[in-house]
């Protein structure tokens, strides 16, 4: 949903991180009573065209695993969430679930309440079950057991995940989201053609399995004047002992092409990384932040 807002931004030339969100909600946006009387969502974020919040209480932990130490970790969660919508904010909904020929106008749609079925270890939401409700509290239209997605900070849904985790574990997932250090430089490569490039990684993402540090990263490259030429979003799995690393997922971005899936050059496998490359030293940040940061990027792992 964000993307058209991510190519207009590219077409600027502007590279934007997500920016900090208040936790108290303005007075015009504070949550409105429509489904029932007694409800009380807490407000997350809101923007032009949506409003997003949660239901607290109705966290529940479904399942979990059992560690070594004998701790129980958490591994599916479930909550209720609820988003409003703005007239264009509807639209845009309607047209993602290509649902134009079950409401015509936008104007139909005020709110939908959704159960999300959420696995930390693997960062992802799975929206159970969707009620999409018109203005009179009626079920205009509804859907089960829709696709399970990874969160990343391009996701719609980060602001529900963050706050649905941090409800169970406590381990800071919106403060870290919300961090003006949430992104840290790897490493800038100059080219040969003079452009440069620079690579950032998403700590909020950050996590380790077994020896492998999951994270996404944002690639960008411009040119002397500024202009940017072209984005990789990469999620990759870091082997940090090794000094290898292999891109799991991803997207690349270019002013002619815009967003299309990134194709790997060597097949998922793991590639090493020289030691005298601009490249290492991105390594040697990652390495420092895992051991700086254990507790951070182990929080919530079962192995």
């Amino acid at each position: 949903m964000y993307r058209k807002k991510i190519a207009a931004a590219m077409l600027a030339s502007a590279l934007l991180f997500p920016m900090p969100q208040s936790q108290a909600a303005p007075a015009e946006l504070q949550p409105q009573t429509t489904v029932e009387q007694n409800d009380e969502w807490y407000w997350l974020a809101s923007d032009n065209k949506y409003s997003k919040y949660f239901d607290p209480v109705t966290v529940k932990v479904i399942k979990s695993a059992k560690r070594e130490d004998g701790r129980e970790i958490a591994t599916e969660i479930e909550a209720w969430t609820k988003t409003t919508y703005s007239y264009e904010g509807a639209a845009e909904t309607i047209d993602n679930y290509k649902i134009r020929n079950l409401l015509p106008d936008p104007a139909q749609l005020s709110y939908s309440l959704a159960l999300l079925k959420i696995n930390p270890q693997n960062r992802t939401i799975q929206y159970s079950h969707e009620e999409f409700y018109d203005k009179s509290n009626t079920v205009i239209w509804s859907k089960s057991e829709g696709r399970i997605k990874e969160i990343n900070s391009q996701s719609f849904d980060e602001d529900f995940y963050c706050a649905i985790v941090d409800e169970v574990f406590r381990q800071g997932e919106i403060e870290r989201k919300n961090a003006p250090d949430r992104w840290i430089d790897l490493c800038k490569i100059i080219n040969r053609d003079g452009s440069i490039t620079t690579v950032t990684a998403d700590t909020t993402t950050m996590r380790l399995k077994g020896s492998n540090l999951i994270v996404w990263e944002w690639q960008d490259t411009r040119e002397p004047n500024g202009n940017v030429t072209e984005i990789k979003f990469m999620k990759k799995a870091v082997n940090l002992p090794q000094g290898t690393e292999r891109i799991t997922n991803g997207e690349i971005w270019t002013p002619h092409n815009s967003w299309r899936e990134l194709q790997d050059e060597n097949d998922g496998a793991y590639v090493m990384i020289n030691g005298d490359s601009p490249e290492y030293k991105g390594l040697v940040r990652l390495r420092a932040f895992a051991k700086g940061y254990s507790g951070w990027v182990n929080r919530y792992a079962i192995e």
